[in-house]
């Protein structure tokens, strides 16, 4: 038996040798090769004389094209041909340039991109990365957000060996990064206390397949959607309007498509978004609850570059268009696909968005038909560096959701047909110009004018009627900025001028009745901070103040700001924060005639008076622990905004209708958890809040806030590698507060009895997410992803709302609206 393994094995050897001997025999001098090509195609190749020496090639097809020839060859030598002209070819040797990514202090940075015109990589934990390129006349160039971009030939690295390469922090970033992967990759802890989110590192969530932005910040502790809308987002215990929303330095009024379940701001145009809820820089204003700062990337990119993406929800398309090498232009657009298909994720959307609606809820003798919903959003940027020290970028955006419905009805024995609708609009346009007068001193100009408007119009026409609602906002700001370094001091000086006007319309045609009121607020501010950082970067103190000035009101407010990061060894951090802090504009909602529950909210400016300026002081401390892949951050605060009114807080049961103004105190408690295994990443994170209303005029002057999530958890898991990010991960909440009838005297003279407020609760919400993305390389020139997504895999239903109407026998009746259930979408991207 052994004897005749050994003979077939021996057999085999021999057949192998021969098969190889007549293969070999088949190879021809890749030069014979290139000759056949020159005279088929005539063209000719240029190359190093020694270049192709000892290299054989399986003789090409004569058949197949030219591309497909060159293609061949590359595959088979890993030789870079290149188009010079239309007759001329030249080939290089492909080389690898290898290195390690760090910074001043030698910390790797991780998640580096290092791009060329033909390929791309990032580095790893270590810093470490490896690219191939065609010639040593390539331009690396290497970013890493916070730090001064390099541009470098290759022939200005070693080549024989992976050496450092440090980048320098740019000056005027106040806020470096104290810890990368504060949850997942791409989620990076700054030195102020604020979460940076980098889309260009971000791995994946539960849940998700696009890095949608306000999606992506709800997995931080203590913020939330109390109804699961991006366009209802809650930072510890604040309502939606009470967080300052900026996309590249302009003030957003429109958060959404969807009317809430979309963030508006297009993915792949928003680079960054910045999480602050305390120590807020003094050059910000508005958002007394919390800071959401989006930013484009800021840097020109010299080469094309692009991507197109499709989800049963909407496409959307990417373009960087290189203007020479001092100039660039980035092209953005996104649009819904219903009027190509109706998918099933879309329909689920869309019955989520008309709960209890007019839509929804039309008797017998009126049915709606030709429902129809659009959105898109587009956006425009110019970078342009006429000299190595300006720095200009012009921005635009527009974003815009419409839908229509026809109402139908036989009235007075006529068949008659009118048509709904409700629309929103945001038109916004900003300068930003940036000189570098020496390495301590820069000066920033942002200018920006911000417009929106909702209008809706609700035909009834049982009731013989037509309503029409507006609200309009137009904003005008203009801020200049001073940034000096000097050895371990940065200070920062400033002005904000800003224009706010505000019109609100109700038009009824029977009986006839027309208000229009507008309001136009002027604001203008100083601000000045200073930071101080140790020769050991153990101690980082911030101190600033805001001092603005109100015309129409004569009103002085001043508003200091500090933040303070202490390091305690190798592996503690302390940090303290505070501020002070205002805004003149809240949301008020209607609930009278509405028919869709997003123009219930209509911004509105502050009389100083029925509608107060809102005024908030906020208080934390923390203490952060990290080592060897394990994170832990706990922090407790102290919250009090002043200045609110019932209209700007939701109320749907008790006080539903009243107009009061009050306050109301948090005391709160954020704990995260967090290992990373290599490719693995698991967090904890539980919110705790204590959040009470104070209403001096209402007949219970504390109760409950509606949203005071007592307690708040969420545990998730990414696994990430090159090629696969899949996601899990399960939320689990309190129920809202609510009110209910008061037992045994339910109504009182036609109007629903109310026992105390806020003192029942909507039923627990609990939500499990999952998602996966696939990556992979089409060819050189293309790379692309595919992905799927579960929400609410359980299909839990989750009340998020109640409210009460009384109908003809005179009983209360309980209308509740839910939250999504199972919900899955897809996504296909190419980039190029």
């Amino acid at each position: 038996m052994l004897k005749i393994n050994w003979i077939t094995f021996l057999v085999s050897f021999l057949c192998c040798l021969s098969v190889s001997a007549q293969t070999n025999d088949k190879k021809v001098s890749i030069i014979d090769a290139l000759n056949d090509i020159s005279k088929a195609h005539n063209i000719t190749f240029n190359y190093k004389s020694d270049l192709l020496k000892n290299i054989n090639v399986i003789p090409i097809s004569s058949s197949i094209s030219l591309k497909a020839k060159i293609k061949n060859l590359e595959q088979q030598t890993h030789l870079k041909f290149r188009k010079i002209s239309d007759v001329v070819i030249s080939i290089t040797e492909m080389i690898t340039v290898c290195g390690y990514v760090r910074d001043r202090l030698d910390n790797p940075l991780y998640g580096a991109t290092i791009n060329t015109k033909s390929n791309y990589a990032v580095t790893n934990e270590e810093g470490y990365f490896e690219i191939e390129i065609p010639s040593v006349d390539a331009i690396l160039t290497i970013r890493f957000i916070g730090f001064k971009t390099i541009e470098r030939q290759a022939e200005f690295f070693n080549l024989n060996s992976c050496e450092s390469i440090t980048l320098i922090e740019e000056a005027e970033v106040f806020s470096s990064v104290v810890l990368n992967g504060y949850i997942i990759k791409g989620i990076d802890k700054q030195r102020d206390g604020s979460i940076a989110i980098d889309y260009s590192k971000f791995t994946l969530l539960p849940g998700l397949i696009e890095s949608d932005v306000l999606q992506t910040v709800q997995a931080l502790p203590s913020v939330i959607s109390v109804d699961e809308t991006v366009s209802n987002i809650n930072i510890r215990g604040g309502s939606n309007d009470q967080n300052l929303l900026l996309w590249d330095g302009i003030k957003m009024y429109q958060s959404s498509h969807f009317f809430g379940l979309i963030s508006s701001f297009n993915p792949q145009m928003t680079q960054t978004a910045t999480v602050i809820n305390n120590g807020t820089d003094a050059s910000y204003t508005d958002g007394v609850s919390g800071t959401i700062d989006m930013r484009s990337n800021k840097n020109i990119d010299s080469s094309f570059e692009g991507s197109f993406g499709l989800n049963l929800l909407n496409a959307d398309l990417f373009l960087n268009l290189p203007i020479g090498e001092k100039s660039s232009v980035q092209i953005a657009g996104r649009k819904s696909i219903d009027e190509l298909v109706r998918t099933p994720t879309y329909e689920t959307y869309f019955k989520r968005v008309t709960q209890d609606t007019e839509i929804e809820e039309n008797t017998t003798s009126v049915s709606n038909s030709n429902q129809s919903f659009d959105f898109y959003d587009s956006s425009l940027r110019w970078l342009y560096n006429p000299t190595n020290k300006d720095f200009i970028r012009l921005n635009f955006l527009l974003v815009h959701n419409d839908l229509t419905f026809d109402e139908s009805a036989l009235f007075n024995g006529i068949q008659e047909t009118r048509e709904s609708s409700i629309s929103q609009k945001s038109i916004s346009a900003g300068l930003n110009y940036k000189r570098q007068w020496n390495d301590n001193l820069s000066t920033v100009l942002n200018i920006y004018n911000t417009d929106y408007k909702l209008q809706a119009v609700n035909a009834n026409i049982m009731a013989e009627q037509r309503f029409l609602q507006e609200n309009i906002v137009s904003e005008t700001s203009v801020k200049l900025e001073g940034f000096y370094t000097q050895n371990q001091w940065q200070f920062n000086l400033g002005y904000n001028f800003i224009e706010s006007e505000i019109t609100n319309l109700n038009d009824i045609d029977v009986p006839r009745f027309v208000r229009r009121d507008s309001e136009v607020l002027r604001e203008q501010a100083v601000f000045a901070h200073a930071k101080f950082e140790n020769e050991n970067k153990n101690l980082i103190v911030k101190l600033g103040s805001r001092v603005n000035y109100i015309e129409k009101f004569d009103e002085l407010i001043i508003e200091p700001r500090l933040s303070i990061r202490k390091a305690l060894g190798n592996h503690f951090e302390l940090e303290a924060l505070g501020e002070f802090k205002h805004q003149n504009t809240s949301q008020i909602i209607n609930f009278q005639n509405d028919f869709l529950g997003v123009e219930k909210r209509r911004w509105q400016l502050t009389d100083n008076d029925s509608i107060p300026i809102i005024n908030s002081k906020q208080a934390s401390i923390g203490l952060l622990y990290k080592n060897k892949g394990w994170l832990l951050d706990v922090k407790g605060y102290y919250q009090n905004v002043d200045g609110v009114t019932t209209q700007s807080q939701s109320f749907t049961t008790k006080y539903e209708f009243e107009k009061e103004k009050g306050s109301y105190d948090v005391i709160g408690a954020e704990f995260l958890v967090r290992k990373n295994f290599n490719n693995l990443n698991m967090w904890l994170s539980y919110a705790y809040m204590k959040n009470d209303y104070t209403f001096e005029t209402l007949e219970e002057i504390e109760f409950p806030s509606n949203f005071d999530i007592t307690h708040a958890f969420t545990f998730g898991a990414t696994y990430s590698n090159d090629t696969w990010n899949i996601s899990a991960g399960l939320n689990y909440r309190v129920g809202k507060p609510t009110s209910i009838p008061l037992i045994g005297s339910e109504v009182i003279n036609d109007a629903v009895n109310f026992d105390n407020a806020n003192n029942e609760r909507l039923q627990e919400y609990i939500r499990i997410d999952a998602s996966a993305l696939y990556k992979f390389r089409i060819n050189k020139a293309l790379r692309s992803e595919v992905g799927i997504s579960a929400w609410n895999v359980s299909d839990v239903k989750n009340p998020i709302n109640n409210y009460y109407r009384i109908n003809g026998e005179t009983n209360p009746i309980k209308f509740s609206r839910y939250s999504l259930g199972i919900t899955t979408n897809a996504v296909l991207r190419i980039y190029f």
